[in-house]
């Protein structure tokens, strides 16, 4: 596979931003996503990530890549995505659409 360490875990702080998004927050951020996710080819989730950051109107300042990358494992749980790889390497794995 590869010799890179997992991507890392939220701060406790960053949880507490986290815990303080509402549900619409939580929606955009998906959407958002799902938007970046290439109809036909696989799109790497580091992709996926560092496009949303940049396009989110309303991102919330503080809240790192690894929250949006656990979003798109969130996905994935949910059947909105399909992924190949690891999701706690989001550097190397791939999602696409079902």
């Amino acid at each position: 596979m590869h010799d890179e360490t997992p991507d890392r875990e939220l701060t406790t702080e960053e949880m507490d931003l986290v815990a303080a998004l509402s549900d619409e927050q939580l929606a955009e951020i998906d959407q958002m996503l799902l938007s970046h996710v290439h109809p036909k080819y696989n799109r790497k989730v580091a992709y996926l990530v560092g496009a949303t950051m940049c396009d989110l109107p309303n991102r919330v300042k503080g809240i790192p890549d690894v929250f949006y990358s656990q979003r798109v494992a969130h996905l994935v749980a949910q059947g909105y995505l399909v992924a190949e790889g690891d999701l706690k390497y989001m550097r190397y794995c791939e999602v696409r659409l079902p």
